[in-house]
């Protein structure tokens, strides 16, 4: 009997152009959806992921000819249509919009709160994100959600930290995008939340002296 196995070998390659004109060009294979064989431009050899793409590798290595040909290929043949997708894609794919961020906090476990802060509405996607306290980066302590789509051709993300609230801090979300010509910061402000609350209690006491007034004017009421 006869038992056919199938494998899967995935390529990826392409181009980096930054605004100083520096290239970056990238060819990678996968082996049933994991890394297998990175072409290295500067020496022109293979980057092995693990053991079994040694044997691979080293045969490719060799291959002096078919290297240096892969490495104009991403670096000459790439470019220009990058740049002629650039030019005729420029009012969408070149385009800045300013992002909007927006800060809430909710109860955590033992008595310490997350602080959330919501950015959205940004492109392109690379943005940076980050909580500081008392002005300083708590980046290790910060978690991302990652960078998702909005839908309408931006792009949104959050940011989590959890605090001690017993701690008297000044706790601030960080903002850096190529469209902000200065980062943008919002801080938190946790006395803000009892606003809702203390016109909820006001408005409520109101009303029912109101009412209490009323029952009071009808009772001496003649008749």
């Amino acid at each position: 009997m006869r038992i056919r196995r199938f494998h899967i070998i995935q390529v990826i390659s392409g181009c980096d152009l930054w605004e100083d004109n520096v290239i970056q060009g990238f060819y990678q294979d996968s082996y049933d959806g994991r890394d297998f064989l990175t072409l290295d431009k500067e020496t022109m050899t293979w980057v092995a992921a693990d053991i079994g793409a040694e044997i691979t590798k080293r045969r490719w290595d060799v291959e002096v000819l078919d290297n240096q040909q892969w490495k104009r290929y991403l670096e000459e043949k790439y470019i220009p249509w990058l740049r002629s997708a650039l030019e005729y894609g420029k009012e969408t794919l070149q385009r800045k919009v300013r992002p909007t961020a927006r800060v809430s906090d909710r109860s955590s476990h033992d008595g310490l709160t997350t602080l959330s802060c919501k950015v959205s509405g940004f492109y392109p996607w690379d943005i940076t994100v980050t909580w500081l306290k008392n002005g300083e980066s708590r980046q290790q302590e910060t978690y991302s959600e990652g960078i998702l789509p909005s839908g309408d051709g931006t792009y949104q993300t959050w940011v989590t930290m959890e605090i001690d609230p017993k701690i008297k801090a000044h706790y601030s979300c960080h903002v850096e995008h190529e469209s902000l010509v200065e980062p943008l910061s919002v801080s938190w402000e946790p006395n803000n939340n009892l606003f809702p609350v203390l016109a909820g209690v006001i408005t409520a006491v109101f009303l029912i002296g109101v009412i209490i007034g009323v029952v009071i004017w009808k009772k001496k009421r003649p008749g």
